[in-house]
């Protein structure tokens, strides 16, 4: 496959073939069946964590850090010395590899972003170089996950909403910005800040939680639901797992004839970006502080010890959505960084194909997506339940419940719904 047929496959949001009506059908009625299942023969005393975690972690691994510093190395050489197109390796690691691979690669080996991350590792070696590894000063305590939030919210626009997110002069101004922000923070208010601050790091530690094989670093099959309640809960965090969930739910929603008939400005794909964001995190508030049985002076405290809950939808949905232009297009991307100045070196042959075979066999592909989508509903209303046990007295926990498994089902179906004309 020559380069000009590789770049016909272009970067940014995912151009996904559409589940059959029938398979939206059967997911629907699977997520309707299985939600009213939990509520009424689950157990009746909670199981799960119910104590969240220090952000507290074992000590870097310094050979990940190399591999992180020299992998950023090799992008940062593509976005800054490579072609000015979409032949740029860099876009694919930006928008598929760092963007959507993150999510495996945390599900599988925990939370090792943290490891990877060129900007802690610099923060590292400046703050020991001038005394001060912890920063200057503390992380303040009101500000919490809001810059996690923003950033992720500043990448989302970028892709799905920026009239050309292909340039490769945009992305070199995000990315700068954004690693100044990293290393400036870091610095100032030391490891804390990338806890908090820095989207990746924070999308990362949260998508870890729900890993079946990592837990705290260490390799051991485990049930997810018990780690998934350990997420530190800090501000912003609905904000964030928001900004996650309206982002993907926009992207399959702008990629519908319906909007696309209306050639949507630059202005209008801002405009109701923002609206899915925000309708998420107005409905998951307002369902979580409707359960019942808890007094008004611990009820604003419920989106918060509820917020863990929302983060298999977020993976469901995203592998749903996302699964095709990872595999196919992540392909592309690992072909293009294999010649990342544009000398014409061709690590991969003279002509590489793609493994193509989810798009070929679209049954399958669609059978994968709605499997997704009712796997993170479902260990999204056992946390939702086992959770709603731990905090609800015992003559509220059935009826308390509903609000939030009817939102939770709101949310399948709309996913559901989208995938159709994606």
């Amino acid at each position: 496959m020559n380069s000009q047929a590789l770049v016909s496959h272009g970067f940014g949001g995912s151009t996904d073939l559409p589940i059959p009506f029938v398979f939206a059908v059967v997911g629907a009625a699977w997520a309707l069946t299985i939600s009213f299942a939990v509520l009424a023969l689950a157990w009746k005393e909670p199981r799960f964590s119910d104590t969240e975690t220090a952000d507290e972690m074992p000590p870097r691994r310094p050979w990940l850090a190399v591999i992180g510093v020299l992998a950023t190395g090799w992008v940062m050489a593509a976005l800054y010395g490579g072609p000015e197109s979409d032949t740029n390796g860099a876009l694919g690691a930006f928008y598929v590899l760092m963007w959507v691979g993150l999510v495996p690669l945390a599900l599988v080996f925990g939370h090792v972003w943290r490891d990877l991350s060129p900007w802690r590792t610099i923060q590292s070696l400046v703050g020991r170089a001038v005394g001060r590894p912890d920063g200057f000063v503390a992380y303040p305590a009101g500000i919490g996950y809001w810059p996690a939030a923003a950033g992720l919210f500043a990448f989302v626009w970028l892709e799905l909403a920026y009239p050309d997110p292909g340039s490769v002069d945009v992305v070199r101004t995000w990315i700068t910005l954004y690693a100044a922000a990293m290393i400036a923070g870091g610095v100032v208010f030391g490891p804390r800040w990338f806890d908090r601050a820095d989207p990746f790091d924070v999308y990362s530690a949260i998508v870890a939680r729900l890993s079946p094989f990592v837990q705290d670093r260490r390799w051991h099959l485990h049930n997810p639901l018990r780690s998934l309640p350990t997420i530190p809960i800090d501000r912003g965090l609905i904000a964030v797992l928001a900004t996650l969930l309206g982002s993907t739910a926009f992207d399959s929603f702008s990629a519908g004839s319906f909007w696309q008939s209306k050639t949507p400005t630059s202005l209008a794909n801002t405009f109701a970006l923002v609206i899915f964001v925000v309708v998420v995190a107005t409905l998951f508030w307002l369902a979580a502080r409707a359960s019942g049985g808890v007094a008004s002076d611990k009820r604003s405290l419920l989106p918060g010890r509820l917020a863990h809950t929302l983060a298999p939808i977020v993976v469901g949905y995203i592998f749903a959505h996302y699964l095709t232009f990872l595999v196919e297009k992540g392909q592309l991307a690992v072909v293009l960084l294999g010649d990342p100045l544009g000398h014409g070196w061709q690590p991969f042959g003279d002509s590489p194909s793609l493994w193509l075979w989810l798009s070929e066999h679209p049954a399958i592909l669609a059978g994968l997506k709605v499997g997704f989508v009712l796997t993170g509903h479902i260990l999204a209303v056992i946390a939702a339940h086992d959770r709603a046990l731990a905090l609800l007295p015992k003559a509220d926990r059935l009826m308390g419940q509903l609000a939030m498994l009817v939102l939770m089902v709101t949310y399948t179906f709309t996913g559901l719904y989208l995938l159709l004309s994606v």
